[in-house]
């Protein structure tokens, strides 16, 4: 589910932490990176995890008004449509994620009112209002419903936000690249699946999780950047006119260093999605200067070793 931007964003956070603690020791940064990518994971089955608990609320309050001394026709013959939608059928049933909810001890009986408050958002939205109202439902519109409900009730809960951050420090940071990897799941999920069919691996190329192209790339990354960092401090320095290396903002450097550690050192990556994708990256991680700065050092650097001709890339148009 991860794509490779995600996982670049996670290198280069691993990247920062490794210099910035002044430990560069590979084989550790190697397996922190792995653990946090691996808990994003974790992250994701909390999340989804909501959803069935909002279900269950909606499910004891129709209960409950029929045990009323004076239920009304409609608290007799509530509207069910939101309680039985197939997606949430399918998912409450799939033994992939409920194992998975079991090895993490997920229990939400300690936060009646956070997902009370998001049972009466979710009621009052309009995208619900429409739902309930349709004459009749498909598995689309009952996954587009949960979307919705996902993405607009359940990923915008500041309570929530706030609860993940206290379990682990790294979730504030990626409680929203884990929200992308719920809705991933939720998109991908088809009307066939029956309950033995697993969720979809964190790496989108990897069933077992344990022989993932994109797993192997995040660790190549990792750890081409740290042995080769001297290397490209000298491949730099000559294009960093009127700057000392030193005063060169740490993120600018890990950026620019893990451009050339794909440039230099992964045949199979096409050049220009190396360099478009640490510009674009620089918007986010860095200073609002730092977009042309990379940029300019980048394009000089790439020009300068293409001419040299020691760019090697496998298959045709990766230059």
């Amino acid at each position: 589910m991860l794509n490779r931007r995600h996982i670049r964003i996670k290198v280069l956070q691993a990247l920062y932490a490794a210099i910035q603690s002044n430990d560069t020791d590979i084989v550790t940064g190697q397996k922190k990176l792995i653990t946090k990518l691996d808990k994003i994971y974790d992250l994701t089955i909390y999340q989804l995890s909501v959803l069935l608990e909002i279900r269950e609320f909606a499910e004891n309050k129709i209960e409950e008004a029929k045990k009323k001394n004076f239920p009304t026709p409609e608290e007799l013959n509530p509207n069910t449509r939101f309680i039985e939608n197939t997606f949430l059928s399918q998912l409450s049933e799939n033994t992939d994620f409920l194992k998975k909810i079991e090895k993490l001890a997920i229990n939400w009986i300690t936060e009646p009112d956070m997902i009370r408050k998001m049972y009466l958002n979710m009621i009052e939205a309009d995208f619900y209002k429409t739902y309930m109202a349709k004459p009749q439902t498909n598995y689309k519109q009952d996954k587009d419903f949960i979307r919705d409900l996902f993405a607009q009730i359940v990923i915008p809960s500041e309570s929530l936000h706030a609860l993940f951050a206290e379990k682990d420090l790294n979730w504030a940071d990626d409680y929203n690249l884990s929200a992308e990897v719920s809705l991933m799941i939720i998109s991908s999920y088809k009307m066939g699946w029956d309950e033995h069919k697993p969720l979809p691996p964190l790496f989108k190329d990897d069933e077992n999780n344990l022989l993932s192209q994109d797993r192997e790339f995040a660790k190549d990354l990792f750890k081409t950047v740290i042995v080769n960092d001297e290397r490209f401090d000298e491949i730099m320095k000559p294009k960093v006119k009127n700057w000392d290396m030193d005063r060169l903002a740490t993120i600018d450097k890990i950026l620019i260093k893990m451009a050339l550690a794909e440039v230099l050192e992964m045949p199979t990556i096409p050049v220009k999605v190396s360099l478009n994708e640490y510009i674009e990256l620089s918007k986010y991680f860095s200073t609002p200067k730092s977009k042309i700065f990379i940029n300019g050092i980048l394009d000089k650097v790439v020009a300068d070793l293409k001419t040299k001709g020691d760019i090697k890339k496998q298959g045709r148009g990766l230059m």
